[in-house]
């Protein structure tokens, strides 16, 4: 990297005066605990998805486990996910006590491939829970199908999916959206989750579990934690969502001109008719991976991999017996194959083409 040149960070958050103007009247107001504040941001994300609630809590993995726990998941259910994807979506499947049942991907959009999910179906099976991976959506309409004709739950992990559709629906609208607003995702509350979902009971139960199972104070009905978010994260969360679609459409816009202009190596496919929101550009490169990767640093440009191994191949899952009998061999090249290159709103023209020259100039 030339000494003028500056590193053109794999992601930025994006947090300006108008947030630090909320949290400061948060902090003015004495109330920081979950209040007013998290049911004004509630009601802001419902409306964005499409759906009758929200619940706020505290994380993206909160909002897996509380979802699930509405859902009924428990010890000796199962629950048919995919095994490409943070080691999250699988440890809240087992922090319910239940088993996380790894199937393939669709080799297209390196989602839970719907073709295979009716093989994988028991007796146990209690849900389906589909990703909507780097921000491109999971194959909803028939996986919501198979949901309804198995009398399934369906709990989608929209960590990386805000705004995204399929078939002109909002991802977290099709069962019950689970949404992460760590740092580095399209919006943020600096850490969150939020749950959404269109089943009054559904979400009646997530409220309740997210506050140490009560429905009445001191009086513990269900079994739960403290998941609730903060005022002072939904106060961030609420100024985000003025920005949040015209971020996301930046992020577009820089994705449509990465896959124009890098030739040296698989840009990412977006299925007609579906919205991709670029949480991460990733490519699938050949040849020495970590040695491209390096070269992208010297010459200035962040990347990452997501992600490196295969759920079921991490070392607790193994310990765990999670990996028994488990085969995805579309999943397992792709956890070999694939590095993300910033997409992110901060991007210039000029960080553009040079993410470009230098990807095509080193990865051939």
């Amino acid at each position: 990297m030339a000494a003028t040149e500056r590193m053109i960070p794999i992601a930025k958050p994006l947090v300006g005066e108008e947030e630090e103007r909320a949290v400061l009247e948060v902090l003015r107001s004495g109330q920081l605990a979950e209040g007013s504040r998290v049911r004004a941001f509630e009601a802001a994300f419902a409306g964005y998805t499409g759906t009758r609630h929200a619940i706020a809590v505290n994380s993206g993995t909160a909002a897996l486990i509380v979802a699930l726990q509405a859902h009924g998941v428990g010890a000796g259910d199962e629950v048919i996910t995919t095994p490409f994807s943070f080691i999250a979506t699988a440890t809240s499947i087992i922090a319910c006590g239940a088993k996380p049942v790894f199937v393939d991907i669709d080799p297209f959009d390196l989602n839970l491939d719907p073709g295979q999910v009716e093989a994988a179906i028991t007796d146990a099976t209690k849900a389906i829970m589909p990703v909507h991976l780097y921000g491109h959506p999971a194959r909803m309409t028939e996986i919501a199908q198979l949901a309804e004709d198995h009398g399934l739950a369906l709990v989608e992990d929209a960590a990386q999916g805000h705004g995204a559709e399929h078939a002109g629906q909002r991802v977290g609208s099709f069962g019950t959206g689970c949404f992460s607003f760590y740092p580095t995702k399209n919006m943020t509350t600096g850490e969150g989750g939020i749950i959404t979902t269109n089943d009054d009971e559904v979400a009646r139960l997530a409220r309740i579990i997210r506050n140490h199972g009560q429905e009445v104070r001191y009086r513990s009905d269900y079994f739960g934690l403290n998941w609730r978010m903060t005022d002072l994260a939904a106060a961030i969360g609420s100024v985000q969502m003025h920005h949040i679609e015209r971020w996301n459409e930046a992020r577009i816009a820089n994705a449509t001109r990465l896959a124009a202009g890098i030739t040296s190596v698989q840009t990412p496919k977006v299925r007609e008719g579906d919205r991709h929101v670029f949480h991460q550009f990733t490519v699938r490169v050949g040849g020495d991976r970590d040695a491209i990767q390096k070269a992208l640093l010297d010459a200035g440009v962040g990347s990452a991999i997501h992600y490196p191994m295969v759920i079921h191949q991490q070392p607790i899952m193994i310990q765990m017996g999670f990996d028994e009998g488990v085969s995805t061999p579309v999943a397992e090249a792709a956890a070999a194959s694939v590095l993300s290159l910033p997409v992110h709103p901060s991007l210039s023209e000029e960080d553009l083409e040079r993410i470009i020259t230098v990807v095509n100039r080193l990865a051939h």
